[in-house]
């Protein structure tokens, strides 16, 4: 999503609009994949009061974020940062409204800086980047967190990300659009009082808590992990600092509870006389821990942990990604793991799914000269892969189409919107329909997508034949040009009357795309 050369030191900036303000991280990101931060800046607005209640940007707060862009463009001067490497993104405000275009042009034509509107499950990803450095960086020892379940929940003004994950693998992530300005406007217009928040809460929340559980039982949640605002401003009052380290803190369930509790009527005035935290802070403050209160109240967890990061730090992991493989190895797993529980969900043929999968990854490693794909797009061909049958869960005889609506229409973790696109696109097209110009979402692929789809699809059609009977008796010992023929050396002397077959089917795609003809020899 953001391009960076990973290869040397250099400083870089990062900078967020918010529902309630404007921030910016300046790090150094160095040559070993590490990074270090410089300086922060940050200016409040009133951006998710005027979206959240009229759909649009007012001229009045377009100007102020102009006032405050220019401002920090003249710090940034100060710190001799490349153009490419200043990355400024915008979460939940301007995701919803309905003149987000204007305002980033303004935003380009005022100060020469690309607005890149985060999507929600993007910003599930930056999330859990960010949190996963925390931690790892951190003194604490949080084995559950690895080994237990756990929850990690970030709230803004305007949304609430959800994560869930079971012995560090990913399970769920979500997106929802109630946070603390939605949840306090929409309150006070069901009676006009403050206590009416909690009742709104829990109708509005009742249905994701419900979701959740079907995906993994909220009483297995060990580790309860929170990143917004407003739990840092709490750990700084009644945290522990995580035996020195500046990366987490950790505040004893009960200890939260009591807090939200004590403070739960308080007005912002209050919150700005009593616990001394600025107005812009104190906005959202009591609607952000009504939310954090609801969900730890659904879990186990005997204590809140509290990373002192934000979506800015995730990116800047993002960026440093590049150099850092283990990460981006962890990184990867995570988003298999959703897409596997995702298939879990609708009761696909895991074994069916994980061997085509398997498959495909040793054809797309032998022809990583003719298709040039990148490690990324490996990936996607595993999704597609392993849910290529989802659609079995509604109806066998129309399974491409169904799979294609249910990926469409599905959050997995790490994904953005157009590579969840490609996959549902690949997964229509796994039989031996070819793609249409009268496929409404195949021709809404940007050029180079539909190629993409082509190869990928290709290489699925081959490797789904070759499980053709479901039973993952084939193993590819290896394969080998022979001028026009790429030959197949097969393990074992298995009856392969079904994969030739099918084969036969579905082979001619490959054949069109990379212009080999398979040939499977055993022995």
């Amino acid at each position: 999503m953001f391009d960076a050369s990973p290869l040397t030191a250099r400083p870089v900036a990062v900078m967020e609009i918010g529902s309630t303000g404007i921030r910016l991280l300046i790090a150094e990101i160095t040559g070993d994949g590490g990074w270090k931060k410089l300086d922060r800046a940050d200016k409040p607005v009133v951006l998710g009061r005027d979206v959240f209640t009229t759909g649009m940007v007012s001229r009045a707060s377009l100007l102020e974020c102009l006032s405050v862009l220019r401002n920090f463009k003249e710090l940034l001067a100060g710190w001799d940062i490349a153009e490419n490497d200043v990355h400024l993104i915008a979460t939940s405000a301007l995701r919803v409204a309905r003149n987000r275009e204007v305002f980033a042009d303004r935003v380009f034509q005022e100060t020469g800086y690309r607005l890149v509107i985060v999507e929600g499950i993007e910003e599930n990803r930056l999330v859990y980047l960010a949190v996963r450095f925390a931690l790892k960086n951190t003194m604490l020892r949080l084995p559950l967190f690895w080994r237990g379940g756990a929850m990690i929940i970030d709230i803004g003004g305007g949304s609430t990300e959800i994560m869930l994950l079971r012995h560090g693998k990913m399970v769920a992530a979500h997106s929802i659009r109630v946070g603390t300005i939605v949840l306090d406007q929409h309150s006070r217009k069901v009676s006009g009082i403050l206590l009416s928040r909690e009742r709104y809460l829990t109708e509005n929340f009742h249905n994701t808590i419900m979701f959740l559980k079907a995906e993994m039982s909220l009483d297995a949640v060990d580790t309860f992990v929170v990143t917004g605002s407003d739990t840092r401003i709490v750990a700084g009052l009644i945290g522990k600092d995580g035996d020195g380290t500046e990366w987490c803190r950790t505040i004893e369930r009960e200890q939260f509870l009591s807090f939200v509790r004590e403070v739960k009527d308080y007005s912002i005035e209050d919150c700005v006389q009593k616990l001394r935290i600025n107005y812009g802070d104190a906005e959202g403050f009591v609607p952000g821990l009504l939310i954090y209160k609801y969900f730890l109240e659904q879990t186990q967890a005997s204590q809140v942990v509290v990373p002192v990061v934000s979506i800015r730090e995730g990116l800047l992991v993002d960026l440093a990604l590049g150099v850092d493989p283990d990460l981006r190895e962890d990184f990867f797993s995570q988003i298999i793991a959703s897409a596997v529980n995702l298939g879990r969900k609708y009761h696909f043929d895991e074994a069916h799914g994980r061997q085509v999968a398997t498959i495909s990854m040793v054809i797309f490693d032998f022809f990583s000269k003719e298709h040039g794909l990148n490690r990324r797009e490996r990936i996607l061909l595993e999704i597609a892969a392993l849910l290529h049958d989802i659609g079995m869960f509604i109806k066998g005889s129309s399974h491409h189409k169904h799979g294609q609506y249910i990926i469409a229409n599905s959050e997995i973790f790490g994904l953005r919107q157009e590579e969840s696109a490609v996959i549902a696109n690949v997964v229509r097209y796994h039989r031996e329909e070819s793609p249409s110009s009268e496929d409404v979402s195949y021709i809404a692929l940007q050029s180079e997508e539909r190629v993409l789809v082509l190869k990928m699809t290709s290489i699925l059609r081959v490797a789904d034949a070759l499980d053709r009977g479901h039973a993952q008796q084939i193993k590819i010992k290896y394969i080998e040009r022979r001028n026009e023929n790429a030959v197949f050396h097969l393990q074992g002397d298995t009856d392969m009357s079904l994969e030739r077959i099918g084969l036969e089917e579905k082979a001619a795609l490959f054949e069109d795309v990379f212009g080999y003809r398979i040939i499977l020899t055993q022995g």
